[in-house]
């Protein structure tokens, strides 16, 4: 039987999805929230350090003050939430990144010893140079994407749809230049990074703001119900790792010497372009099978996952003039379910629909895959393919052995009786699917008359 697909618009969030990335947001900002105050309670009581690992306490007093009015702020802006308070989480991001623009000012001219001091956590290890001047900006930009995120007026929101993704390329920027001097590719100096554990803080922190926006910003195609929003969450991470992974391969084996520079650029290229081919592949393959999907449910029964009306005649057709063509015999059975209405009005719907989906099972082992069958709705089902006319009374009577078989192993109230009408086209015509239908349908009946007259 072929899967639902959601119900929602393709534009519309997944609220499921959403579910679950609030969730997600809510345990980054509670990990932001605990490395600040950690960094907090090492300043207080400098004895904890002895027992907490080194990378936990390289974060400044300062920067630690404004990381957790940064997770306070998403923490009271969160949509749907009893605590929120919009008003007050705007102007706790303005704090925060007040407090951002101040440190920023203090890296950069050194007036307050003091305070230069307190700023020493936020090096990295090895960092003996200025006073990092990246983070804090980072957190300045970071601060006025939370306000515009959080914000109602539909400018300041279209503001937002691109503020967001900036400070996405800056925590990019700097993550991948702290990853690439940590692994000592490019020759990048210790001074140029900043403190670990800051900037853990500054990637989950942009995920939320990033996720915020997704919810209601021209980015809401990340968390969509439709097929172009499954694709992008798909393909998006491997994107996004996909030049990084490329870059790291560059440098050790061009850098390390391990082939010439030509071969190894040769092959670096060479490779990028056999994992684009890959990826296209997958994508296709990925969209031909949710257009599968979608172009079952539109000519497939949901009850018995044979076809619809609709699909039996689109293939029956196809089927019919193959037939034609090769002036091979080709037949039609018509089926109908006695006793439906009885079944319905006496047990109820529900078991009427047991009735009919066994049908529709019994129709699909007794016929061949490649015979086109379908439910017309209600008790009527039809099978055509290239059977002769023998061919086709055989098949109609093991269909009836079938369900008599079916009856009698259950030992239930109403029988699984079917009537039965065939036709076979097995000269040359220009007879249409539909005629061939109605002819059957009209065999069909006689069938039902019959037994109407054998019970009198």
């Amino acid at each position: 039987m072929p899967k639902r697909i959601a119900s929602l618009p393709p534009g519309e969030p997944d609220p499921a999805l959403l579910e679950k990335l609030a969730v997600l947001q809510q345990a980054c900002l509670l990990v932001v929230a605990l490395m600040a105050l950690t960094v907090f309670a090492n300043w207080l009581f400098p004895p904890i350090a002895t027992y907490l690992p080194a990378a936990l306490t390289r974060m400044s007093v300062p920067m630690s003050l404004m990381v957790l009015l940064c997770a306070l702020s998403l923490a009271l802006s969160e949509p749907g939430n009893h605590l929120s308070l919009p008003r007050a989480s705007r102007y706790i991001a303005a704090q925060a990144g007040l407090l951002a623009i101040l440190i920023l000012l203090e890296s950069v001219f050194r007036l307050f010893p003091a305070v230069d001091l307190l700023l020493e956590a936020d090096r990295a290890p090895g960092n003996t140079g200025a006073l990092p001047v990246h983070s804090p900006a980072a957190f300045a930009l970071l601060s006025l994407a939370m306000i515009l995120v959080s914000s109602t007026g539909s400018y300041l929101k279209r503001v937002a749809d691109g503020l967001v993704p900036l400070i996405c390329l800056v925590t990019l920027v700097l993550l991948s230049e702290n990853l690439f001097g940590s692994i000592g590719l490019l020759r990048l100096s210790a001074n140029n990074m900043i403190s670990p554990l800051l900037l853990m803080c500054l990637v989950l922190l942009t995920w939320v703001v990033a996720m915020r926006q997704a919810e209601q910003g021209v980015w809401s195609i990340f968390v969509g119900a439709g097929i172009g929003s499954r694709i992008a969450r798909g393909f998006a991470p491997v994107l996004l790792v996909l030049p990084f992974l490329i870059e790291v391969a560059r440098t050790r084996v061009i850098l390390k010497d391990i082939v010439p520079e030509q071969y190894g650029a040769a092959i670096l290229t060479s490779l990028a372009a056999g994992l684009s081919m890959v990826l296209l592949l997958v994508l296709v393959w990925r969209i031909n099978t949710m257009e599968k999907e979608i172009h079952d449910l539109t000519l497939r029964d949901e009850l018995t996952g044979l076809y619809n009306m609709r699909g039996f005649y689109l293939l029956g057709e196809q089927t019919l003039r193959l037939a034609q063509r090769a002036e091979l015999p080709f037949s039609v059975l018509f089926i109908d379910l006695d006793g439906l209405k009885k079944i319905n009005d006496d047990q109820g719907h529900s078991v009427g629909s047991m009735y009919l989906a066994e049908t529709g099972e019994l129709v699909l082992a007794c016929f061949r895959e490649t015979d086109v069958k379908g439910r017309f709705g209600g008790d009527e089902f039809v099978v055509a393919g290239q059977f002769s006319m023998v061919g086709i009374e055989l098949a109609a009577t093991r269909l009836k052995a079938a369900a008599a078989e079916r009856t009698a192993a259950t030992g239930r109230k109403y029988p699984l009786s079917l009537s039965i009408g065939c036709v076979t086209l097995d000269h040359p015509s220009n007879e249409s699917l539909k005629e061939l239908v109605r002819r059957a349908d009209e065999a069909m009946y006689r069938d039902k008359r019959s037994k109407r007259v054998a019970r009198a």
